[in-house]
Formats: C-alpha cells, sequence, structure tokens
C-alpha cells in the first residue's frame, strides 16, 4: 500500500501541473495582458491607413499639376510648390517605427501640412480659368482629390482613436502593469496634434 501512494501523488502532480498552468493563462487573460499588443496591431494597422490614403493623394497630384499647366502655364510658381512640396513628403521614411518616433512623426505631419498648403493654391489658381475648370480630366482629378480628402479624414481619426486606446492601457491599470514587465519595449504612440484643415487636401467646389 505504501508503495501505491507515491506513485498517485507523482500522477496528481503530474495531472495539476497543467491544470495550473491552464488556470493561470486564463487569468492572465482575464487581468488584461494581451490587451497592450492587440492594441499595438490595431494601432499600427491604423496608422498604415493613414499612410495608404496620404500615398493616394500623392499620386494624384502630377496629373493636377500637369492638367493645370496646360491651361495656366504662367502660373509656373505655384506649380514648382505642388511639385517640391510632393517631392519632400514621399522623400520622408517612415513606417511602423514613426508613429512610436516623435521627430520622425512631426517630419510627417509638417511636409503633409505644406503640400496641403501648396495643393490649396493650386486648387484656388484654377479659379480662374473656365476652361480649366470645365476640362473632363480636371473634373475626374477633382472628384478624386475629394475622394481622397475624405478618406484621409476617416483614417486619421481611426489611427487617433486606436493610439488613444492604446496609450491608454499602457499609462492604467492594469495595462501599466504589462508595461513595465511584460511589454517594457512598448512605447506611447505619436498622434496627429495640428488642425485636421492643415493635413488634408483642401475642398475643391465648382459653383
Amino acid at each position: 500500500m505504501t508503495s501505491t501512494f507515491p506513485g498517485l501523488a507523482g500522477a496528481w502532480r503530474r495531472l495539476i501541473a497543467p491544470l495550473l498552468l491552464i488556470a493561470l493563462a486564463l487569468g492572465l487573460a482575464g487581468c488584461g495582458v494581451n490587451n497592450i499588443p492587440t492594441n499595438e496591431e490595431k494601432a499600427k494597422a491604423a496608422w498604415s491607413d493613414v499612410l495608404n490614403q496620404y500615398q493616394r493623394r500623392a499620386e494624384l497630384i502630377p496629373n493636377l499639376v500637369e492638367t493645370v499647366k496646360g491651361y495656366a502655364q504662367h502660373e509656373s510658381q505655384v506649380l514648382t510648390q505642388v511639385t517640391e512640396a510632393r517631392a519632400k513628403a514621399t522623400s520622408i521614411k517612415v513606417d511602423a517605427s514613426t508613429i512610436t518616433d516623435p521627430e520622425q512623426f512631426k517630419q510627417f505631419q509638417q511636409a503633409q501640412s505644406q503640400l496641403s498648403g501648396a495643393l490649396g493654391r493650386l486648387i484656388a489658381v484654377s479659379e480662374a480659368y473656365p476652361d480649366l475648370k470645365a476640362n473632363q480630366n480636371f473634373l475626374a482629378l477633382q472628384a478624386q482629390i475629394e475622394g481622397t480628402e475624405n478618406r484621409i479624414a476617416v483614417a486619421r481619426r481611426d489611427y487617433i482613436e486606436a493610439v488613444r486606446v492604446y496609450n491608454t492601457e499602457l499609462r492604467t491599470f492594469p495595462g501599466v502593469l504589462w508595461a513595465s514587465t511584460l511589454y517594457r519595449a512598448n512605447k506611447p504612440m505619436e498622434t496627429f496634434t495640428i488642425p485636421d484643415e492643415q493635413t488634408k487636401a483642401p475642398q475643391v467646389k465648382f459653383n
């Protein structure tokens, strides 16, 4: 009999150990241990959408510049400003690490803001050229820019909300416990701090 009990005890230990691990895992999940990486991935996905929409806008600009140039060649200064602002905006290296680097994020914002301003001036120039305003190619570009502007606004809004949730998780209980232990490498993410109108493509309306 005495030889049986040690065997039973060992069997119980082997059975209980995985059960305890499962219980611990469930307990940790219930305490939000997965919230930080989950929210991080959502914020990164939202950032990718922001970049995609700004890239779409950048791709529309060369055709817009060429169309305006055909009707307003003497507006060379404005055309040059748009071209240079686009070149600067697209030359800035951005990736997933940008959103945790305040300086890189600031450069990205400033470049997009400058491009928005230059694009706004280009659109304003078109008001002085009735033939340009009636051009079908220009009208098509106008519609695409307006659509892209709306998508930029939505993407920015979604990104700002995703970052708010992620940053809040890092700073509040119980997330702050995991941030100081399991996820010490995770940093708060940057968000847009300048007015929407400075980073969006301007409204293009012909009345």
